[in-house]
């Protein structure tokens, strides 16, 4: 009796021992007088993730976490990313952190239509890589060297969208996701229709962008299209203001005094597509550039509102141009002279 007395003495100071322990190990640390930040990457294996928990004294004990997430079943639900951690929570808090992805992100939303010059400004006002950094990685950098977007650069390749970025995401890693999402048009069918127009990728972003910065309203850009289309088969020059107008260094100059100046990208200077995109346009204004409008249009000009009026002759565009500079000349006209840039085409 007294033997079995002593067995069962032994086993619960081990017991109050292992749940002491493991009580001490799975209790919130300290809170931090500074936060800190872990990274979890793609791929890391959970014993990773938890050993760099434990470095960066988020949690006590590495081997804690991995058995709790072994037994709650969320070991392989971790998501990739930087987290911050003020201390103070148990391995449970910071395992919900975890699956949930409560990570650090940065979202900046891209517009249609604006240059890698522009992008690269709104890169750094968010906080993330420098103006320079991004330029550099966009025009002449490795990952646009070994996509073979050399020498013009990564013009009208980056996709316009919102983007949720690392706060610690480098130059080039925002590139490279800018650029997957414009890939992840290019489907077996958009190559087929490419095929079937004899044009590649640069020049159909380059259509594209021309349509993205002549078009305001959507429903207009595949007419806008047709009309550009039309010109190049007829082997008129396409004569639009915004490609006179391109800068890819900095500001446009205004259309009235860029058409009269020689740049390789100045459409009213020879006929056909200039050497790469001017913007970098959205997914309908790629759409439109691959599927334009059937019509026999070779001239428009802007009303003022965003639309535009389409002409099929010269004596056509002059009369409209006529037309609307008249109603612009009233003194109750609600647009303002600003607002009638009557394009040449």
């Amino acid at each position: 009796m007294k033997s079995a007395a002593v067995v069962t003495a032994i086993v619960l100071v081990i017991a109050a021992g292992a749940v002491g322990v493991w009580t001490f190990l799975i209790r919130p640390v300290p809170r931090f007088s500074a936060p800190r930040i872990v990274t979890i990457n793609r791929g890391d294996s959970f014993r990773v993730i938890s050993r760099k928990l434990e470095r960066a004294g988020v949690i006590r004990s590495a081997i804690a976490l991995v058995g709790w997430a072994e037994f709650t079943g969320e070991a392989r639900s971790v998501k990739p990313g930087d987290y911050e951690f003020a201390g103070g929570e148990g391995i449970g808090d910071v395992l919900r952190h975890l699956v949930r992805g409560d990570y650090l992100v940065v979202i900046v939303t891209i517009p249609e239509g604006l240059t890698i010059h522009q992008i690269a400004e709104r890169i750094e006002r968010a906080g993330l890589a420098c103006q320079a950094d991004f330029d550099f990685q966009a025009r002449r950098g490795p990952l646009i060297e070994a996509l073979g977007l050399l020498p013009l650069g990564a013009e009208g390749y980056l996709f316009p969208a919102t983007y949720r970025f690392s706060p610690r995401a480098s130059a080039e890693t925002i590139v490279a996701q800018m650029l997957e999402r414009f890939y992840a048009l290019l489907t077996p069918a958009v190559e087929n229709r490419m095929f079937e127009l004899g044009m590649d990728a640069r020049q159909i972003v380059t259509m594209a962008s021309i349509i993205e910065k002549e078009a305001h309203v959507p429903g207009e850009r595949p007419i806008v299209a047709s009309v550009f289309y039309n010109r190049l088969r007829l082997g008129i020059p396409l004569q639009s203001d915004p490609t006179a107008q391109y800068n890819p260094g900095g500001v446009a100059e205004p259309a009235l005094t860029a058409v009269h100046r020689n740049s390789q990208f100045n459409t009213y200077d020879f006929v056909g597509l200039p050497p790469g995109p001017i913007a970098n346009p959205g997914e309908s204004s790629i759409m439109a550039a691959l599927y334009p409008a059937q019509t026999d249009y070779l001239y428009f000009v802007a009303r003022g509102d965003g639309t535009h009026i389409f002409s099929r002759t010269l004596k056509e565009h002059e009369r409209a141009i006529a037309m609307l500079r008249k109603r612009n000349s009233r003194p109750h006209a609600a647009a303002s002279p600003s607002k009638l840039t009557p394009n040449r085409l």
